[in-house]
């Protein structure tokens, strides 16, 4: 799963259906030290955090993938369905049904996968996914990396305040404090340090706490009362660098009479964009 510890590991079993359908496993604790529930409601990103797990399981177990290769994330979505994601009392059973869609090899070896998710509880969907990734070698990820393998990041900004963006503790912050100048804009900050953003160590900022950064910028916007981030679309074009600021900016799309709003936000680092990401919120009621 690419992670390093066990308690971050979503997923619990898996069966081929066909030959590129998969029934995928997985089970949601009912109190994770980050994506704690909010308003009665798993959080979204146990969904996102599964979905990737599984590219990366079928990728390993299905279509060849030596461990110790890379994987390089290049888009990942979830749209959830009102009143899917309700926590109980119990630890939440989910089944994703996988289809690799987009299947590139080299040689004997999986090059790129596109899959696309529908997740069922008690039977019933509740959610559906994309995701995409390429693979790399150990020898082919060193050549494209260089020199900024050994990057390190530097001193964290003052994090916003925990409540506005869905978190319960500074350290679970991606968002610097705004500038007064700079309206709907943040420093991105890392702490490499972190037992889940940084589950074990790498050379750039995952993919996962880009997304995270794009959750946190739409709860910001967001009106007050606890809105969920029931739909997400993210694009990633290039690493973001560790040491080197990454501004994330932020815009709401639009308001539709039930509540609903789309923010999209876009992470910029040393004049380049480095990711998109469209997201959805609507009240938690």
């Amino acid at each position: 799963m690419h992670r390093a510890a066990v308690a971050e590991v979503f997923l619990t079993d898996w069966h081929r259906l066909d030959r590129d359908t998969f029934s995928i496993g997985a089970q949601w604790p009912r109190g994770h030290s980050l994506y704690r529930p909010r308003a009665g409601q798993q959080d979204p990103m146990l969904l996102a955090e599964s979905i990737r797990q599984a590219g990366a399981l079928l990728a390993h177990t299905q279509y060849g993938v030596p461990l110790g290769h890379h994987f390089l994330m290049w888009s990942l979505s979830y749209d959830v369905v009102p009143g899917g994601l309700v926590a109980d009392l119990s630890p939440t059973e989910i089944e994703l049904l996988t289809t690799c869609d987009e299947i590139t090899m080299r040689g004997r070896h999986l090059a790129s996968l596109r899959y696309s998710v529908t997740a069922f509880r008690d039977r019933l969907p509740v959610a559906t996914g994309e995701a995409a990734f390429s693979c790399a070698s150990p020898a082919a990820y060193d050549r494209l990396r260089g020199d900024r393998r050994h990057a390190s990041s530097g001193a964290l900004p003052a994090p916003v305040s925990p409540d506005t963006v869905g978190r319960e503790s500074s350290r679970d912050v991606v968002l610097s404090r705004q500038d007064a100048r700079r309206p709907r804009q943040w420093q991105l900050r890392v702490e490499p340090t972190h037992p889940i953003y940084f589950d074990h160590p790498v050379d750039h900022v995952p993919g996962m706490v880009l997304l995270e950064a794009a959750r946190q910028a739409a709860l910001a916007l967001a009106r007050p009362g606890s809105p969920v981030p029931f739909r997400m679309s993210g694009t990633f074009r290039r690493y973001a660098e560790l040491g080197t600021e990454c501004r994330i900016r932020a815009r709401a799309d639009r308001t539709d009479p039930a509540g609903h709003t789309v923010v999209q936000v876009t992470g910029e680092q040393a004049g380049h964009t480095v990711f998109t990401c469209a997201v959805g919120t609507r009240p938690a009621h």
